[in-house]
């Protein structure tokens, strides 16, 4: 597709000015810029969110078929937690040079390099099937957990690069909806796909050929990755990114700058609290669901993913409201307190013997927890404007991940010495004290305001 003659004309923000009833005094003014956004966007956003898929839904593929990886393998259940906090171990260290890689170099390059990982990892798996070769199986998951820094901070950057002022929130979140989704794979065919109750040899049948599914589909996504994703369209979207793209952007300066903003620093806490309880949860939902309904291993992998479902829908709608309304503050601490409330729902209908119940309490969760994600990216966007998107995320998933390590240990610990119940009361405290952080932080949109002046 020829990008250059398939285009449409975004109005300015003079034009929405002058459509909303402002009028423009002087036809001797400069006239407002029109800036162009091209629908080859929504092919980049679509594989994006196909790639973010891929590698996510390989998060939780060990960890939500405990019992049967340590039933075919032979190794601990804690070995098995491994395989979904490897993901959060790598990123710690890794994310600076990947932000770094990816405002130097773009999309384009970064993304490939992922997509390859992503697809290596995968291939490693398929040889991992033997019973004395989860080692290389790790070692595959591992590659897939490094090739995530290629993604997690990618959407709030695309988002500004691709799209328009009017759309640039709903795509962020269209974005992020690519790793639940993903996820929610994760939670939904590892269950089906390997049966706990088999033999031996049904078993690993059954590893095989969910490996081989997950290898073929990375592989052919690397292809139309290598032949259709862009870097970048041939013109600016908005007057934000027109402006930050003419920038001299400092890697070192941008950190000193972002870790020195009074607002990011609180929501990165805030942030982080709130994702790391959902990692927590994720991790040992097939430990928590059996505790009360023995036998029911595929109803813990389809209430994780109904947990992440409900999210999808959350997200696209809190896009579609920041778009609406760029009310970020109040968006974030509704999401956040419904979250709170969410929680506690969960944690006190756990038990109440009708796994029915457990879904639907399920659905409330998951709607404002992991709805919570894009809103928090956004929000953040927006209070270090003009600060590189891909740092700024980065940092962001970073701490995401400190939180997500020290919440599930924490998690499983509690689990063996106090129970479900008051671990997750402590799950519900932690998300109050995010739900007050949030309240602490100030409205500073700055992105909005240089929209505004363009």
């Amino acid at each position: 597709m020829s990008e250059s003659k398939n285009i449409e004309v975004s109005g300015s923000v003079m034009d929405g000015m002058a459509e909303k009833g402002g009028v423009l005094e002087s036809p001797t003014k400069k006239p407002p810029t029109e800036y162009t956004v091209y629908p080859i966007r929504w092919l980049v956003l679509f594989i994006f969110v196909l790639y973010s898929a891929s590698n996510s839904m390989q998060w939780i593929q060990y960890s939500i078929i405990q019992d049967a990886v340590v039933k075919y393998y032979g190794v601990s259940s804690i070995t098995v937690y491994w395989t979904s906090m490897i993901y959060m171990i790598t990123y710690i260290p890794l994310i600076f040079p990947a932000s770094w890689l990816l405002d130097k170099t773009g999309l384009r390059v970064t993304t490939i390099i992922g997509s390859f990982g992503t697809c290596a990892g995968a291939w490693l798996k398929v040889f991992s099937v033997p019973q004395d070769m989860f080692w290389l199986g790790f070692a595959g998951q591992t590659v897939v957990a490094i090739s995530q820094v290629f993604i997690l901070n990618v959407p709030p950057r695309l988002a500004a690069v691709w799209f328009g002022a009017d759309q640039v929130s709903s795509a962020c979140s269209i974005g992020v909806f690519g790793n639940q989704l993903g996820v929610a794979l994760g939670f939904l065919l590892p269950p089906m796909l390997v049966r706990a109750q088999g033999t031996v040899d049904e078993i690993a049948a059954d590893f095989r050929l969910m490996f081989y599914l997950v290898a073929g589909f990375t592989s052919v996504l690397f292809v139309f990755i290598l032949l259709f994703f862009k870097a970048a369209p041939p013109s600016s979207p908005s007057a934000a990114a027109d402006l930050g793209s003419s920038l001299d952007s400092n890697f070192l300066q941008s950190i000193k700058k972002l870790l020195t903003n009074r607002n990011y620093i609180l929501l990165l806490i805030s942030y982080g609290l709130n994702v790391g309880v959902f990692y927590a949860l994720s991790t040992l939902l097939n430990q928590v669901v059996l505790t009360y309904y023995p036998g029911a291993n595929e109803d813990a992998g389809r209430i994780g993913l109904v947990i992440v479902v409900a999210g999808m829908a959350g997200s696209v709608l809190c896009g579609l409201v920041l778009d609406k309304t760029h009310r970020f503050k109040e968006t974030t601490l509704a999401v956040y307190v419904a979250s709170v409330v969410g929680m506690l729902i969960f944690t006190f209908t756990l038990d109440c013997g009708v796994i029915g119940v457990v879904y639907l309490s399920s659905i409330i969760l998951g709607f404002f927890m992991t709805g919570y994600l894009p809103v928090g990216f956004e929000f953040a966007s927006e209070v270090t404007y003009p600060e590189p998107e891909g740092t700024t995320s980065g940092i962001l998933n970073a701490v995401v991940q400190v939180f997500g390590i020290v919440l599930t240990l924490t998690y499983e610990r509690m689990l063996e010495s106090v129970g479900d119940r008051w671990s997750n009361v402590g799950l519900c405290i932690l998300l109050a004290v995010g739900a007050a952080i949030t309240a602490a932080i100030q409205p500073d949109l700055r992105r909005q305001a240089a929209q505004h002046k363009g």
